[in-house]
């Protein structure tokens, strides 16, 4: 097949996968769902072809660093295999003699996974180990400029099942730069599409006809209060905003700092690397050019972001971020939204709940439903705030970039890809994970009859509001 034929071409890739999950799920058992996981895994672990992936991926995207993708390549796989180690997808997974209910796990078969430039290596690594550690196939879309990343790891994952016997076709990848045409064709011909990164990418999922698992927008806000460790939360939110140059849609956005500490924090920000800039124009003016952000500037290293936005000279020499005063929110203010890079948007709140009002006001502006945090010594201050926001996360007293998609210390699992619930327009509001790329089939026998009277349901109901 050829570009020339792109419908074509798609389809027989999918029957491809498809021919491959009959037989994997045909032949299958706990053991080998595992060891394909594992293959796949080691794919991307391996140290010298992480590091070639994230050299690969930083050199073709021009987004993130070398260093942290490594990081992120190794850790994100490291706890996916930690949370999926004892997780029985094969077989009988529940037998209720209670309610006479066998349940037997069923893979989806063959799941279409669009994945963004962001993360070209861990993202589709995620999805593949679900996938297979669940008994499907799956075909990944990367953006264009994420192919060479995805072939690269695709070549390691068929090396490696290459050594454990297992078939290939379990593992594809639409070739060559991609087509928004070959995309829609593999939302439409796949069992289930997992979709992260573009928006629109997103509602063409949601709109295919093929069941989805797509994600919401981040744009992380985080409140430091008055009652908070102000070195701690400014060394966390330092090491967070700067990880792999703010690529993640976990990367703080905005703070909202109390005004009772806002200069003590101001400090502290300084001496992580935070320079502030109260003159928000002297960011806007250059970060956005003609209404979009600017390339330049976007998941940059600091060097080449503070010249980008041609502040060389006017901020220390040793600055790892930006942070720009503002009190701002809406379409019209643009530091209010998501930015990519290494620019923090900083608001002043006159207390708590002014900062919780900033927070709600800028997450209905861009990122409801994702995740907001606080660092606070306060245990029932994430309380109010879950309460209060259309979030599906409040990341306590830590660097929200590592804890909300899962953490060695923490207990969410480990994911690159976040469901934002009915506010971001989802079907999850958790982080996507193997329990995702599993169904069930059903055995259900006839028990004893377990038919409630009409007192033991409204009686107390009657009592009150009478018959």
């Amino acid at each position: 097949m050829t570009d020339l034929d792109p419908i074509a071409e798609v389809d027989a890739i999918v029957a491809r996968a498809r021919a491959a999950q009959a037989g994997y799920e045909a032949g299958g058992s706990q053991a080998l769902y595992d060891r394909a996981a594992q293959a796949a895994a080691w794919a991307i672990m391996e140290p010298a072809r992480n590091r070639q992936l994230a050299e690969l991926a930083v050199e073709t995207t021009g987004l993130g660093n070398v260093p942290d993708k490594i990081t992120k390549n190794h850790r994100k796989t490291l706890g996916l295999m930690r949370d999926i180690a004892d997780v029985v997808t094969y077989g009988v997974i529940r037998d209720d003699p209670r309610t006479g209910i066998t349940e037997i796990a069923r893979p989806i078969g063959v799941i279409g996974a669009v994945v963004p430039s962001t993360n070209p290596g861990a993202t589709p690594a995620n999805n593949i180990i679900n996938a297979l550690k669940c008994g499907n196939a799956i075909v990944v879309s990367p953006s264009p400029k994420g192919v060479p990343t995805c072939e690269a790891l695709l070549g390691y994952v068929h090396a490696e099942f290459d050594k454990a016997g297992i078939d290939r076709d379990l593992v594809l990848m639409i070739p060559g730069r991609g087509s928004k045409e070959k995309t829609q064709r593999l939302l439409e011909t796949s069992d289930m599409i997992v979709v992260t990164g573009s928006q629109n990418n997103v509602r063409r999922a949601y709109t295919s006809g093929t069941p989805a698992l797509a994600v919401g927008a981040g744009n992380v806000c985080v409140i430091v209060d008055e009652t908070a460790d102000l070195a701690d939360a400014a060394s966390k939110i330092a090491a967070s905003k700067c990880f792999d140059n703010a690529t993640s849609c976990s990367s703080e956005n905005a703070i909202v700092v109390v005004d009772a500490v806002y200069d003590a924090f101001v400090a502290e920000m300084a001496k992580t690397g935070g320079a502030l800039i109260a003159d928000e124009t002297r960011v806007t003016d250059t970060l956005w050019v003609r209404g979009t952000l600017n390339p330049r500037a976007i998941a940059q290293d600091a060097s080449d972001m503070i010249a980008a936005l041609g502040l060389t000279g006017e901020v220390p020499d040793d600055t790892q971020y930006i942070a720009v005063e503002t009190s701002g929110i809406g379409p019209d203010h643009p530091l209010s939204g998501e930015k990519l890079s290494r620019v923090l948007t900083v608001y002043r709140a006159s207390d708590f709940d002014d900062a919780v009002e900033t927070t709600l006001k800028v997450q209905l502006h861009q990122g409801a439903g994702h995740s907001v945090g606080i660092h606070t010594a306060d245990p029932d201050r994430p309380m109010v705030m879950a309460r209060a926001i259309p979030t599906s996360r409040v990341i306590v007293n830590q660097a929200h970039t590592f804890a909300t998609g899962g953490s060695f210390t923490n207990g969410m699992p480990f994911s690159l890809s976040m469901g934002c619930g009915s506010w971001g327009g989802n079907s999850i509001d958790e982080n996507l994970h193997w329990k995702h790329f599993l169904q069930s089939t059903k055995i259900v026998r006839e028990i004893p009859a377990r038919e409630p009277s009409l007192e033991d349901i409204f009686g107390a109901y009657w009592a009150e509001a009478g018959k």
